[in-house]
């Protein structure tokens, strides 16, 4: 059924929040978060003082209120200040699923004694979930794949390893908790495909070659082809520059930071064949400044992009286009709100300031761009293919 979306007086279409039993949000709260803190509390051999501060947090989630950070939190200046939306003493069910989430995990880092002195300062929390995944027979497959993809020419080359990053987001370690690996990867799974348009837009830039900016979503199996594509956009001349924008700390399970940028530098380095002559690259460009890794705390704001800070703006500003990758990022590039799926996906993102592609598999609820008999069809397979990751997207607004 079609959702509710702008009003007659052209307002905003509501923000999503989890208080509805029957809906993916509510399932997120009350059937993935209980599985992530058995992981997490089987994977680091945590002290009782941060197993018994991570089990109130999770009850907390369950049966109470938000409640604010102390005094004295480092960061409570954001928490309470440019990103207080008003939810503190609220359900956390009552919250806009967004801001709710990105909180959790704002809460469960502080749980695991993350900013504390002592032990497990700076610990990742989800690091046993990230290394393992890294290390699996999945990833030496995906690498041993590029010999293959580099005797393709032009497009074709393109367009595998295109696929190959956007397909990579089903290895979202928080989405496999409870969803399990599923199908999709191919064409006909796309539910928009403006690949085309995209093409369109590399060779633009290739014409002029300058900056292009990546914003990571997931660490280990997403973001090796992420760094993939990435030698393959200088390979073509398309980028002098790539700035890979990742999270400044651990954040939705498996975001990627820049100590798993290292990590899947490093993976690189000691797969044979193609794989380590690209990972050899890609180490060089760091060293030379041409691949830029940054990390703004707005990465882990819980506010959509069009609430982004100057500064980040301006870092957007000078690039030929940005890609935007994962289910994450997309909810906060258009707003995580209960659009009709036919809000164009062109009206939501014009504030951003210059061209702008979305890499997408869908995890979540939010949609947009999509034609009335599409949507028509897909819910007509009686799947929940807004979430399930069975479908994915390449949206482009030039």
């Amino acid at each position: 059924m079609e959702r509710t979306g702008r009003d007659a007086g052209g307002a905003a279409a509501p923000e999503i929040v989890s208080s509805d039993p029957e809906s993916f949000p509510w399932s997120v709260w009350h059937d993935r978060h209980p599985g992530l803190f058995r992981k997490i509390l089987d994977g680091t051999p945590y002290g009782p003082p941060e197993r018994r501060a991570l089990e109130a947090l999770l009850a907390e989630t369950l049966d109470g209120a938000i409640e604010p950070l102390p005094d004295d939190a480092h960061d409570r200046a954001a928490w309470h200040g440019a990103w207080d939306r008003g939810h503190y003493g609220k359900r956390w069910t009552d919250a806009p699923f967004l801001w709710a989430e990105s909180y959790f995990y704002r809460r469960l880092r502080e749980a695991a004694g993350y900013y504390a002195a002592g032990p497990w300062r700076g610990v990742d929390p989800f690091a046993p979930l990230k290394d393992a995944e890294l290390a699996g027979d999945a990833v030496r497959g995906e690498l041993a794949a590029l010999d293959r993809v580099a005797e393709l020419s032009g497009e074709e080359r393109t367009d595998a390893l295109l696929h190959a990053s956007l397909w990579g987001n089903r290895a979202d370690l928080g989405f496999r908790i409870t969803a399990g690996e599923t199908g999709g990867g191919d064409t006909d799974s796309l539910v928009a495909d403006d690949r085309a348009a995209l093409h369109a837009l590399l060779r633009a830039a290739g014409r002029i070659p300058g900056r292009v900016v990546v914003v990571a979503d997931n660490a280990g199996r997403e973001l090796i082809p992420d760094l993939i594509l990435i030698d393959h956009l200088f390979a073509m001349g398309t980028a002098t520059e790539v700035v890979l924008q990742v999270k400044p700390h651990p954040y939705y399970v498996s975001d990627a930071t820049m100590a798993d940028v290292l990590a899947g530098l490093r993976r690189l380095l000691r797969a044979p064949g193609r794989a380590g002559e690209t990972g050899r690259r890609l180490w060089e460009a760091v060293g030379a400044g041409r691949l830029v890794v940054r990390a703004h705390p707005f990465s882990c704001a819980p506010l959509a992009y069009a609430d982004m800070p100057a500064d980040l703006r301006a870092d957007f500003a000078p690039a030929a286009l940005t890609v935007l990758k994962g289910d994450l990022n997309y909810r906060r590039l258009v707003g995580d709100r209960e659009w009709p799926a036919g809000t164009p996906f062109e009206e939501v993102t014009g504030y951003f300031p210059q061209p702008v592609v979305a890499l997408r598999t869908l995890k979540s609820d939010v949609v947009t761009g999509l034609g009335r008999k599409a949507v028509q069809a897909l819910d007509a397979t009686g799947e929940p293919w807004r979430t399930n990751g069975s479908r994915a997207l390449v949206q482009v607004r030039p």
